[in-house]
């Protein structure tokens, strides 16, 4: 099911779900991946310190999309190695509310990861924070199992609970836009515009 996902764009979803299941502009990927889609295995990491990540990694499902709570950029959360550890156990992608390092390995080996950017330092592995508890990242509060979809055009998170609904709903969406050309939308688009206007008393 959540395969599924990857078929639908962020945009779809987002329209769907609102804003407050997108997450922030800061939360961009390092570079140009694939949409990736996934339930979240949900991480908290204390500021300054990686060690929850890096345990992750040997315990999220293959599939799963790692989501991590920093609230840090100073210093990252994962490197190369790291990254290519999770890719070979199935791990989908990152998406951290926090920085990485080793940006040129984890592009060649083509591990997507979304995240605030990169730094060169890493973080200590000194504290315990939390695994499979809820995250908030990107402004979102993510609970596991939530379905994590990302792209370039950003991050949105389905709640478990109405993955099944919000699913059906985007297909009925995208069956809907593709059968529309593009003079019927600016037709319909135009007259919507101009009742809009006219509402609000805009005769220019």
């Amino acid at each position: 099911m959540d395969n599924a996902f990857k078929d639908v764009p962020p945009t779809t979803l987002a329209d769907l779900l609102g804003r407050a299941q997108v997450m922030d502009t800061g939360i961009r990927p390092l570079w140009n991946s694939p949409r990736v889609a996934g339930p979240a295995y949900t991480v908290r990491c204390e500021p300054g310190d990686n060690l929850m990540l890096h345990a992750a990694i040997y315990r999220a499902e293959p599939g799963s999309v790692i989501v991590v709570e920093s609230g840090d950029v100073d210093y990252a959360l994962a490197g190369g190695n790291v990254c290519a550890v999770a890719q070979r156990r199935g791990v989908a992608a990152f998406v951290v509310d926090g920085v990485i390092r080793d940006l040129g390995e984890v592009r060649e080996a083509g591990f997507p990861v979304f995240s605030r950017g990169v730094i060169p330092i890493p973080g200590t592995k000194k504290k315990i924070g939390a695994l499979g508890e809820p995250a908030r990242v990107g402004g979102v509060l993510v609970h596991p199992g939530d379905i994590v979809v990302a792209d370039e055009e950003g991050v949105v998170v389905t709640p478990a609970a109405r993955r099944e609904e919000i699913l059906a709903a985007a297909r009925t969406k995208l069956a809907k836009e593709a059968e529309e050309s593009l003079d019927a939308w600016e037709a319909n688009h135009r007259a919507r515009i101009d009742k809009a206007l006219s509402d609000q008393g805009f005769t220019g």
